[in-house]
């Protein structure tokens, strides 16, 4: 049974470009750029110096934190720059720049012994994901092993992320399709850690040739159970899939643990089962490169590091100038200021749109319509808080909980006046913890 949810948008899919284009794997780049930042927490530190010579694989950067997932090479080569580069989240980040010799010579690494498979512990898989490098391949980067560890007698359901709801992106799409068995050996890895005896795999409706993929894989697996999903955005966010899937809502300012559940994507679980089985660290990503400015839209493995203009050329190249690239989905996607920025853990989508899809209008004015808060998935008031964040009225932006807005962009999307809805709220928070931070 799916349950549903309040609030959510229908926007067109978008899907078509790329959803029954295979993944490709794509040439190694001359250069990879490895910031020491790609995951929620503190910034790595470095372990080599320009001048050394790494393999594919190698750990280059340890974690600075207990927040944290080192970092490994993508490429084999020599070191060529330890300094900041631009960033896809704006800014420059400390990062390690490795000059390719296409070689590929790889890193010793070991796999977990296969006799014990069956009687992993959470420990054990929490540190060969540490390991790995392993964080939530579905955009929020958080790492994997502190995500297993917080779980440990507190859940009692998992819930495998197949949903990918926002519009262009195909790439756990064609990850279910091309790589079902692994999907399911990674979630089956995680059901046994934690003790559990069932995977719930959510997937929307829209995915029938991975439903069906999936369905088939798991035909010898009792443990799994398929749920296909309402095709609504934003069903693929975490609180939105536990309560489509179980029903269970997440209090405000809670995590999925304080209803007993614990969430993942699919493209984690492939990076599990690969580093379990070969101790294959995290080095790859499938992205979807889509929009109306590329002319020859693909879902392509990429390695990490690799700037998306390279990228962007794999796929033919722009066909148009571009108005705006986004990195991750047209909602809630980052515009980037350059293409010379690098493909992260976290990448899933770089989409170039032409000019003509510019639909912004300089004369916003909001007509208290109401229409954002009919749309909200968090059952929140946008106007209310577009209101309080633009007179910087924090007490009421905290009163009216600004914090648990994830920033889905339904908001902006249904508002008729084309206001910056999600880009206010971003700025509000962003205003608000420096106040705080003074404040101490």
């Amino acid at each position: 049974m799916a349950f549903g949810f309040k609030g959510g948008i229908h926007p067109d899919d978008k899907k078509s470009f790329t959803e029954r284009r295979t993944i490709e794997e794509m040439p190694a780049p001359k250069q990879v750029i490895l910031p020491m930042s790609m995951h929620i927490g503190a910034p790595c530190s470095p372990l080599v110096k320009v001048g050394d010579r790494v393999l594919l694989g190698q750990k280059i950067a340890e974690a600075a934190s207990p927040v944290s997932a080192p970092v490994h090479a993508s490429v084999s080569g020599t070191v060529v720059a330890v300094e900041p580069r631009p960033h896809p989240n704006g800014t420059k980040v400390m990062s390690v720049v490795i000059e390719n010799d296409f070689e590929d010579e790889k890193f010793l690494t070991t796999a977990y012994e296969e006799t014990r498979f069956a009687d992993i512990s959470a420990t054990a898989l929490a540190d060969i994901c540490y390991n790995a490098g392993i964080v939530g391949l579905g955009g929020a980067a958080f790492p994997t092993k502190i995500k297993i560890e917080s779980a440990v007698d507190k859940v009692d359901t998992l819930i495998i992320n197949g949903a990918e709801c926002e519009p262009y992106i195909t790439s756990d799409n064609r990850l279910m399709i091309e790589h079902g068995e692994e999907v399911l050996d990674g979630a089956s890895l995680v059901m046994r850690s934690l003790g559990l005896k069932t995977v719930h795999i959510g997937i929307e409706s829209n995915k029938k040739e991975a439903i069906g993929r999936i369905k088939k894989y798991a035909e010898s697996m009792p443990h799994v159970k398929i749920h296909v999903l309402h095709t609504k955005y934003p069903q693929g966010s975490e609180k939105h899939l536990i309560k489509a899937v179980t029903g269970r809502e997440v209090p405000p300012g809670q995590l999925p643990s304080a209803v007993g559940v614990i969430n993942t994507n699919v493209a984690t679980c492939v990076a599990i089962s690969r580093a379990v089985r070969y101790g294959t660290p995290l080095t790859t990503k499938v992205v979807t490169v889509s929009g109306s400015a590329i002319a020859n839209p693909k879902n392509l493995l990429v390695r990490i590091g690799t700037p998306i203009s390279e990228v962007i050329e794999c796929a033919g190249g722009l066909k148009a100038d571009p108005y705006k690239v986004i990195f991750g989905g047209p909602m809630m996607g980052v515009a980037q200021h350059t293409i010379d920025v690098p493909i992260i853990k976290g990448t899933n989508a770089i989409l170039a749109f032409c000019e003509k899809e510019d639909k912004i209008d300089e004369a916003q004015t909001c007509i208290h319509c109401g229409k954002c808060v009919g749309v909200c998935p968090m059952n929140l008031e946008p106007l209310y808080l577009n209101m309080y964040a633009k007179r910087n009225m924090f007490e009421e932006l905290e009163q009216n909980r600004l914090f648990d807005c994830i920033e889905c962009g339904c908001c902006s999307y249904i508002c008729p006046g084309r206001i910056h809805l999600v880009h206010t709220f971003r700025t509000a928070k962003a205003r608000y913890n420096e106040m705080k931070k003074g404040a101490k």
